[in-house]
C-alpha cells in the first residue's frame, strides 16, 4: 500500500471518529440534558386537554338578594391568526362579517387591535387579552345570526359564535353600584406569563375573564371557577385514544356583602337629587359621593358615586363611543374612595377634639367675630359675619370659622410658634392621625387613594421635595415672566426665595387654615365618614369592609370576615358626647337646618 493511500486511511479514521463522537455527544445531550424537555414536548404533542367552562361566583347583597349574576349569550369571536392567514388578511370576512353584524368593519377592527400597538384605541375598547385567544366582538347576538355564522364556516374562517356565560347585573330595588361592584375583562398576557408553567387547575387560561375593577376585582381569586379538564391521548394523526385524566368543574365562590340593595337605591337617589338641587341654586356641582356605614363594626350598608353609569356597558366589551363617554363625564371615578378633596367644615370636629386635648373648656364662652387679624393679614368668616360670644356647641351649629382660628392659632403658638424645634407638637395634625385621616382606610376596593393632611412634618416633607427647584427659581428670577411683566417676575422671585430659605417652617397662617380643614388638606369622602363613625362609637376607628363573607356555591362558608379596630382616638373624657350633641345642632337650628327642612328629626336625630 502506497504512503498516500495510508494517510488517506487515516484521515478517513479520523473522520469516522469524529463523526461518532459527535454522534454519542448529541445522543448524550437528548438524553440526559435535555431528556425531560422534549419528552414534555412529546407528552404534549400526544395530549391534548378539553375545557369545561365554569361559571363564575354571584356576589350578594346582606339579605342575599343578586347583584351580579351571570346569564347566556351568543357571542361572536374572531381569531386574529386565522384572518392573517388569509390572502388579503381577513379584509373580506371582516367585511362580510360587519354586514352580518349589522356594524362597520371599522368598529370589528378596533376591537381586534392590541392595546398599546400603532393606532390602537384606548383601553377597553383595545384588545388587552392573550394574542393566542379569539377576540369577542359582538355579544347577545340573535340566533339566526349565529347560526348564519357558523353555517357558513367557509365565508367565516377564523369566526365562531358560541353560547357563554356573561355578568349580569340585576339592580334589585333598581339600585346600581357599578363603582362597587366594577367590572370583568379578558385576562392579559402579563398575567399569564405571571404564572409561569403552573399546572394549577385554577390557573388562568387565555379565554377567561377577570376581575377589573371594584368588588370583582378585589376578589376575582375567590369569585373566578375551576374549569372542568378531561386530558384525552391521541395519536399522530389526532384521533382520541384514551382519556387519561378527567376533573369536574369548580364553580366559583359567592361574595356576600354588608350592601342592603334597597338602602342603597335610596341613597343612590337622595345623592341625584342633592346634585340635582345644588344645580337649580347655581352651584358648580360636577361629583358627589354618599357613605352609609355601621358604626360600630365598619360594614359598608350602602356607597354611592356621582356620576355613575350603567355597569351593563362593559358587557361583552364596552364600545368606543360609550367609553368615551364615560370619560368625558368622569363617572368612572369611584369619587368615594379615589376622590381626594378640601373637608372644610367637617373638618372642625378633628380641631374641637384637638383643643379638648390641649385643655380648652367645652362649654366655656368664645368669641366669633366677623374676621380675625394676624399680622397684616385678615381670616375672615363665612360671609364676614360674626355672632358675637357664643358657646362652642354654638360654633359648630352655625359653623362659625373664627371660633376656629384663634383655637389654632393659639395651639400653634403653645406648640412653639414660627421657630418650633423639630419634633414640636402639632395638636391639629396629631389628632388628625389618631382619626388616620391622610391614610388609606383599607377598605377591601382597589385603588384607594390616601390624601393629605396638612401639618408640620407635610410642610417639611414638600419643602425637601422642592426645595432645588424653588432655589433655582429664585436664582433664575423667572426670565420668561420679566419679558411680559416685571413686576409679577419680582414677586414670584421673593417667593421662590423665601420658599427656598423656609419654606418648611410651619406659620401661624398654615395652622389657621387647617384648623377649618383648608389648605393643603385633602381626604376622601370616604375617611371622613369613618372618622365621623369613630364620633359616634366613642373614639374606634374601624376598617371599612364591603364583604361580609365568602360562601361556597354550596352554601357552605368558606371565610367570614371580622371587624377590624385600626386605631382609638383619644380624648377627655364627655368629648365625643359633646360633639355628638353639638353636630345633632346642625341640623336642628345651624347650617343643616334649610337642607333638613321636613326631615322628622324628633323621631330620627341627625349629627
Amino acid at each position: 500500500m502506497s504512503e498516500k493511500s495510508n494517510v488517506r486511511l487515516v484521515v478517513l479514521g479520523v473522520l469516522i471518529v469524529s463523526l461518532v463522537g459527535t454522534l454519542l455527544a448529541r445522543l448524550f445531550y437528548l438524553q440526559l440534558v435535555a431528556g425531560d424537555e422534549y419528552r414534555a414536548q412529546a407528552a404534549s404533542n400526544s395530549t391534548r386537554e378539553v375545557i369545561s367552562p365554569a361559571v363564575r361566583g354571584l356576589i350578594l347583597d346582606q339579605r342575599g338578594r343578586p347583584l351580579v349574576a351571570n346569564r347566556t349569550s351568543l357571542v361572536v369571536s374572531v381569531d386574529r391568526a386565522a384572518l392573517l392567514r388569509e390572502d388579503d388578511d381577513g379584509a373580506a370576512v371582516l367585511a362580510r362579517l360587519a354586514e352580518t353584524l349589522g356594524v362597520t368593519p371599522a368598529s370589528i377592527e378596533q376591537r381586534l387591535m392590541p392595546c398599546g400597538s400603532d393606532g390602537a384605541p384606548p383601553l377597553p375598547v383595545c384588545w388587552d387579552g392573550s394574542p393566542y385567544q379569539p377576540v369577542p366582538v359582538a355579544k347577545d347576538v340573535d340566533t339566526l345570526t349565529a347560526l348564519t355564522i357558523m353555517e357558513r364556516r367557509t365565508e367565516f374562517p377564523g369566526v365562531t359564535a358560541q353560547v357563554e356565560a356573561v355578568r349580569e347585573y340585576p339592580g334589585p330595588f333598581d339600585a346600581n353600584l357599578a363603582h362597587v361592584l366594577g367590572y370583568v375583562g379578558p385576562v392579559t398576557q402579563e398575567q399569564l406569563d405571571a404564572q409561569g408553567d403552573s399546572t394549577d387547575p385554577a390557573r388562568l387560561r387565555s379565554r377567561d375573564l377577570v376581575g377589573r375593577n371594584g368588588l370583582e376585582a378585589q376578589y376575582d381569586g375567590e369569585l373566578r371557577a375551576i374549569p372542568g379538564i378531561t386530558t384525552l391521548a391521541v395519536d399522530q394523526a389526532g384521533r382520541v385514544t384514551g382519556t387519561l385524566a378527567e376533573s369536574q368543574a369548580v364553580a366559583g365562590n359567592y361574595v356576600v356583602t354588608s350592601i342592603d340593595a334597597h338602602l342603597q337605591e335610596v341613597v343612590e337617589g337622595a345623592l341625584a337629587d342633592a346634585v340635582e338641587r345644588s344645580r337649580e341654586a347655581g352651584e358648580i356641582a360636577d361629583t358627589g359621593s354618599a357613605v352609609v356605614v355601621d358604626v360600630t363594626n365598619g360594614e359598608i350598608l350602602a356607597m354611592a358615586s356621582y356620576p355613575t353609569y350603567d355597569p351593563q356597558l362593559w358587557v361583552g366589551g364596552i364600545s368606543t363611543q360609550d367609553y368615551e363617554k364615560l370619560l368625558e363625564t368622569k363617572a368612572l371615578s369611584s369619587t368615594f374612595v379615589q376622590g381626594t378633596y378640601p373637608p372644610g367644615s367637617t373638618y372642625k370636629v378633628v380641631t374641637t377634639v384637638a383643643a379638648a386635648r390641649e385643655g380648652y373648656d367645652l362649654y366655656d364662652t368664645y368669641d366669633c367675630p366677623g374676621d380675625y387679624k394676624v399680622g397684616s393679614q385678615r381670616f375672615r368668616n363665612f360671609e364676614s359675619s360674626g355672632f358675637g360670644p357664643i358657646s362652642l356647641t354654638r360654633a359648630l351649629e352655625v359653623s362659625c370659622n373664627t371660633v376656629f382660628y384663634r383655637i389654632a392659632d393659639e395651639m400653634w403658638l403653645k406648640s412653639g410658634g414660627l421657630y418650633a424645634p423639630n419634633g414640636a407638637p402639632d395638636p391639629l395634625a396629631d389628632t388628625a392621625d389618631e382619626f388616620l385621616l391622610g391614610k388609606r382606610t383599607g377598605i377591601d376596593l382597589p385603588n384607594e387613594a390616601a390624601g393629605l393632611v396638612s401639618g408640620r412634618d407635610e410642610k417639611l416633607a414638600v419643602w425637601e421635595q422642592r426645595r432645588d427647584g424653588w432655589c433655582a427659581d429664585a436664582k433664575e428670577g423667572f426670565s420668561d415672566v420679566r419679558k411680559e411683566n416685571a413686576r409679577l417676575a419680582d414677586y414670584y422671585t421673593a417667593l421662590a426665595k423665601e420658599n427656598c430659605l423656609d419654606g418648611f417652617r410651619w406659620r401661624n397662617g398654615d395652622a389657621i387654615n387647617a384648623s377649618i380643614g383648608q389648605g393643603d388638606t385633602s381626604i376622601t369622602p370616604l375617611q371622613v365618614a369613618m372618622a365621623y363613625a369613630a364620633i359616634a362609637n366613642g373614639g374606634t376607628v374601624y376598617q371599612p369592609r364591603v364583604a361580609k363573607a365568602i360562601l361556597s356555591s354550596k352554601g357552605e362558608v368558606v371565610t367570614e370576615f371580622t371587624p377590624v379596630v385600626r386605631g382609638t382616638v383619644e380624648a377627655p373624657p364627655g368629648t365625643f358626647e359633646f360633639l355628638r350633641n353639638a353636630l345633632a345642632g346642625v341640623t336642628s337650628d345651624g347650617t343643616g337646618k334649610i337642607p333638613f327642612e321636613g326631615f322628622p328629626l324628633d323621631q330620627v336625630s341627625i349629627a
